[in-house]
């Protein structure tokens, strides 16, 4: 059956929601489906194959609402043309462009839930609720399906469907087989790295929720109260002009003397070499993780992931087996399951590696995903 879908986001960079959309996009045109990405731009674009997936540039990531309803125009345009039969839209801003579009010109809406979304006024929430106007709203991890219950239950009409489709990761792509030699040597060169010691790696971008003062604090622990001297740590993000964040957290490795223990590093072409290089991934967001795109990555890459025991992570870390929980917003608690993972032997880090492999394997590849959100796809588009 060949359905045509357009997919809109703000950008297209290299965030889950974003991948999510690329890796669709090219699903889409291998089963004979027309597949067409609406964007502002974004580093990913340079990776999208044009012979299969259609582009278009929009302002989409404005939040300004005569640019919102200039979108709309244009949308309702696009799908025209192009004979769109499903929407998908996968942020907020352009969720509202697409719900007037699908409204005008009578096609399926669909939303992809991939945040827990800030609120602190009815304003703020009702602005939010637009990702469950649609016929289909997909939630990425069954704890956002608990928080868009729990939160958006009055904005829920029953006649429209709400579902779980975990997020999926390229297998492929995160590989530790799959990983160039040559491409690894140069990173290696390029961050500095000491092969003699244990390297913690800590990716995500520089904003307060990620827990990157946290995890600070953490080394420091692990330091002085663990005595724990034969490591690296590297904390891999932009700040995204977040500046005064960035500084905080200079500051605080100053404030420490880890000046030599830890690195920042801005950017990552290829994510897959940066966990080839590492002992130990962590994720210490101090807020729910939607999903947890880190916690499935290193898995598998069959590496151990040291993770906070809230939101996403709890549903993709087989604790004690595939990775480690702890106790969500506690420095020291970090710390010591850090400790733990530093001193397990080859033998036992060898078995975490394999688990978690299985586990994504099993629960969280992109062929999993992809599909069935195309069957879903293909449900909406006869009802």
């Amino acid at each position: 059956m060949k359905i045509n879908v357009l997919q809109v986001i703000p950008r297209l960079g290299y965030g889950g929601a974003e991948t999510g959309c690329y890796d669709l996009a090219h699903f889409l045109y291998e089963k004979n489906s027309r597949s067409i990405i609406v964007t502002s731009g974004g580093e990913l674009l340079r990776y999208v194959k044009k012979n299969k997936v259609k582009v278009i540039r929009l302002p989409v990531h404005s939040k300004n609402p005569i640019l919102m309803f200039f979108n709309a125009l244009i949308l309702s345009i696009v799908i025209l043309i192009y004979n769109i039969d499903i929407v998908h839209a996968r942020s907020r801003a352009p969720a509202w462009s697409c719900l007037l579009s699908c409204f005008f010109t009578r096609r399926k809406f669909v939303t992809t839930f991939h945040g827990t979304y800030n609120f602190s006024n009815s304003l703020k929430k009702f602005y939010n609720s637009v990702m469950v106007r649609s016929k289909l709203i997909i939630a990425g991890s069954n704890f956002i399906f608990n928080h868009i219950n729990e939160n958006y239950e009055k904005f829920l009409k029953s006649k429209n469907k709400l579902m779980v489709i975990f997020r999926g990761i390229n297998l492929e792509y995160f590989n530790k087989k799959n990983v160039s030699e040559n491409k690894r040597n140069k990173l290696i060169s390029a961050w500095k790295i000491d092969l003699d010691k244990k390297t913690i790696l800590l990716p995500g971008r520089l904003t307060s929720w990620k827990g990157q003062g946290l995890f600070i604090e953490a080394i420091n622990i692990l330091v002085e109260d663990y005595n724990k001297s034969n490591f690296q740590a590297i904390i891999l993000g932009s700040d995204q002009g977040r500046n005064v964040y960035s500084k905080k957290l200079f500051d605080l490795v100053r404030r420490h003397q880890l000046n030599q223990r830890i690195k920042f590093i801005t950017h990552c072409n290829e994510m897959p070499i940066a966990y080839s290089l590492s002992d130990i991934i962590v994720s210490s967001s101090i807020e729910p993780e939607a999903f947890g795109r880190v916690a499935v990555e290193s898995q598998a890459m069959e590496k151990p992931i040291v993770a906070s025991d809230i939101g996403g992570s709890k549903e993709t870390i087989v604790n004690e087996k595939s990775g480690f929980l702890y106790k969500s917003g506690d420095p020291r608690e970090l710390a010591k399951v850090l400790n733990n993972v530093m001193e397990l032997d080859q033998e036992a880090l060898y078995l975490i590696g394999k688990e978690g492999r299985k586990n994504v394997t099993r629960r969280f590849n992109v062929e999993q995903m992809c599909s069935t959100t195309f069957a879903e796809y293909k449900k909406l588009f006869k009802s």
